[in-house]
């Protein structure tokens, strides 16, 4: 058997290496980018109506933990989803036939201990933040556009975006929140309009 002095004095180099290798993958972490939270998707509908064109969505997301940390601290949180109808055109850029926008306000209440979501004139109060952010990831019968102005007209197209909105946060919120990855919440789909009546 090798003498136990020896066989320290072998481990110990082995034993710096590992604690350098346990650093350095500590410090490759964090130094990686963080990734941006995403918006799921989980149902999608676009109906065309003798009322005009609806539009059924269902969202799936949570707020980053940053976003999250701002809300609690009075920092309001806005949300926008915008909806464009176009209408293709091979001899010139497509026509914009239909635009619908959402934009919501939500809002932690340190008195009462509630979250206030505001859309338009519109106020609901909800007891859990959960609740609050139901109300943004879901819509039913959005109207896009009229019916007129959809016409008999095939080859229509909707551009929909859903995303977090830190372009109506106050200057100088936006210039510390705007550039972090948590702050970057969105998805955007282009869906093509059916070019018969929908039952609905």
């Amino acid at each position: 058997m090798l003498p136990t002095a020896r066989v320290r004095s072998w481990l110990q180099p082995l034993a710096v290496l590992r604690g350098l290798a346990a650093v350095l993958l500590a410090t490759l972490l964090a130094a990686a980018p963080v990734r941006a939270e995403t918006i799921e998707l989980t149902g999608l509908d676009l109906a065309r109506t003798e009322d005009g064109l609806l539009l059924d969505y269902a969202a799936r997301f949570e707020l980053p933990r940053a976003v999250e940390d701002a809300l609690q601290k009075g920092v309001p949180v806005y949300f926008v989803a915008r909806a464009e109808v176009f209408r293709s055109r091979w001899y010139w850029r497509d026509a914009r036939v239909g635009r619908a926008t959402r934009n919501w306000r939500l809002t932690w209440q340190p008195l009462t201990r509630r979250y206030r979501l505001n859309l338009g004139s519109i106020s609901q109060n909800h007891d859990t933040l959960a609740e609050a952010l139901g109300a943004i990831q879901r819509a039913s019968r959005w109207k896009l556009a009229d019916a007129a102005a959809l016409g008999d007209d095939t080859g229509l197209y909707v551009e929909l975006s859903l995303r977090l909105d830190t372009g109506q946060l106050p200057r100088p919120l936006q210039i510390g929140f705007g550039g972090q990855a948590d702050w970057d919440l969105a998805i955007e789909r282009t869906l093509a309009v059916p070019d018969a009546l929908t039952a609905r």
